[in-house]
């Protein structure tokens, strides 16, 4: 299932078709197995680990205790040290299926509560990790399986989002689609092809291992960039389509998966966003300026690695062609913050001013190595999305942030507080975000998918586990960088 019908079905968020409110306490969700029952609150100040038992643990690794332990020492709130504790290592305690055998290692990542994984997400919630597997075989284990099981993802069906770990036809078998042993979503998303890439060459850069970079990925290499170009469909053709029959509107993308009319300008189509809602427009914005970073990401790796050169030139030549339509039809005149990106767009001219908290997102641009994070064109842009002209840009007694329509419209999600911090040069903003943080994890040790900002005992996602590999990421950044300013939090 989906991340909307995985709440619907638990009964933590109501369904389109139900009456608001549209939450409800923790109290009806089953604990994870990331710790103790989510929902019961440890009483100060006892920041009791909610990690499992040693025993219990998904996968170990020697570096990240090693660094837990760095990074502790820098930071002397409690409260915050307890946070980082939980959150940084809860991608490996948790969500990881890992076998090594004479066939190669093979990893297999959940997001955390659905059982399958996301393309995105299993990329967003490991990368955390990479800085430190040059100094520990473990790792370099599971990144070699993860980029390969990546691959094998890819070559399965490069339009999906989601996969199982064995093949099987899951709950949205019935979607008028493809469906293919072992999708478990085929929810086309752009940037479900761009992570794999980002992952594999963050690797390599930090190893130098080439191991992973078999037969198979360069065949998967070759699919990516053989799907990109097909959906810029210069001469109007895609083989994608999609229908769920759904109550909730942005389960569907219009025209049976192909979106609405464009014209071909030269973008990459998106039939949805990397919250898995459709997308209005088929070109969005930050998940093209994603794909041209990751296709040179990629023509790096086909230089280097594979030595083939007439897909470096396929990379790099896809890339600029798509930095050339982004540069003339990305962006659009807002009344008051003037010249900005503007989130989605068709090439007709017509454009979708709003950003979502999911990632790759406006905001989140130069953090994903995208756009400067200096640009007069982006810190407008970034002015607009945190204020109260992003139709989900919301603000509450406990917090302000920005949310999306997935969840319901009012909830903010911490992805969006954590991608401010880490997009941020201004200590007292970031101290701001960090304090934001700890009055609205309810009392869990954990960050959510998303939570009422006048009640964050009200959050969907008790274990969502790219949130807290990203909040992680932003303590070990702090620790590095900043440490004077957590000793002021």
């Amino acid at each position: 299932m989906n991340r909307r019908q995985f709440l619907v079905k638990s009964g933590l968020v109501a369904s389109a078709a139900a009456a608001r409110p549209a939450l409800r306490l923790l109290a009806t969700h089953p604990p994870s197995p990331a710790g103790p029952p989510m929902n019961t609150p440890p009483s100060p100040p006892d920041f009791s680990s909610r990690r499992p038992p040693v025993s219990q643990r998904t996968f170990t690794s020697e570096a990240v205790e090693a660094r837990i332990n760095e990074v502790c020492a820098k930071i002397p709130q409690p409260e915050l040290r307890w946070l980082f504790t939980n959150c940084y290592p809860n991608t490996l305690d948790t969500t990881i299926t890992f076998r090594a055998g004479t066939g190669g290692e093979d990893t297999f990542v959940i997001t955390g509560d659905i059982p399958a994984m996301w393309l995105r997400d299993s990329t967003a919630q490991t990368l955390v990790y990479v800085p430190l597997a040059a100094r520990d075989e473990r790792l370099r284990a599971l990144f070699r399986g993860l980029i390969r099981r990546q691959a094998k993802c890819v070559l399965l069906d490069p339009y999906a989002n989601a996969f199982y770990a064995t093949p099987e036809l899951g709950e949205w078998r019935q979607d008028e689609t493809e469906m293919k042993p072992g999708v478990h979503e085929r929810k086309w998303e752009l940037d479900s092809l761009c992570y794999p890439v980002e992952l594999a060459h963050a690797y390599w850069r930090a190893t130098g291992d080439r191991a992973p970079f078999d037969d198979g990925w360069r065949a998967a290499a070759h699919r990516i960039v053989a799907t990109l170009r097909t959906e810029q469909r210069l001469d109007g053709a895609t083989p994608y389509c999609f229908a769920r029959k759904s109550d909730f509107f942005y389960d569907n993308a219009p025209n049976r998966g192909a979106g609405n009319p464009t014209r071909k300008v030269g973008l990459i189509h998106s039939a949805f966003r990397p919250s898995d809602d459709c997308c209005l427009f088929p070109f969005l914005v930050p998940s093209n300026f994603f794909a041209v970073t990751a296709l040179r990401h990629l023509g790096e790796l086909a230089s280097e690695i594979l030595k083939d050169a007439e897909l470096r030139r396929d990379c790099l030549a896809l890339a600029a062609t798509v930095e050339t339509a982004l540069q003339a039809h990305a962006s659009c005149l807002h009344p008051v913050h003037g010249r900005i990106f503007a989130f989605e767009v068709d090439g007709f001219g017509n454009a979708l001013m709003m950003d979502d908290a999911n990632v790759p997102s406006l905001l989140s641009l130069p953090e994903l190595g995208c756009y400067a994070a200096d640009d007069p064109l982006y810190r407008r842009t970034r002015a607009f999305a945190l204020s109260g002209d992003n139709p989900y840009f919301h603000r509450g007694r406990f917090a302000q942030g920005i949310g999306g329509p997935h969840v319901a419209p009012t909830m903010i999600w911490p992805l969006s507080i954590i991608m401010r911090a880490l997009t941020s040069t201004d200590d007292a903003e970031i101290a701001a975000c960090l304090r934001m943080l700890l009055r609205t994890h309810a009392g869990t040790g954990f960050m959510h998918e998303s939570f009422d900002p006048d009640d964050p005992s009200k959050f969907s996602r008790a274990w969502f586990a790219w949130c807290n590999s990203m909040f992680g990421s932003l303590m070990v950044r702090l620790a590095d960088t900043r440490s004077a300013l957590l000793a002021q939090v």
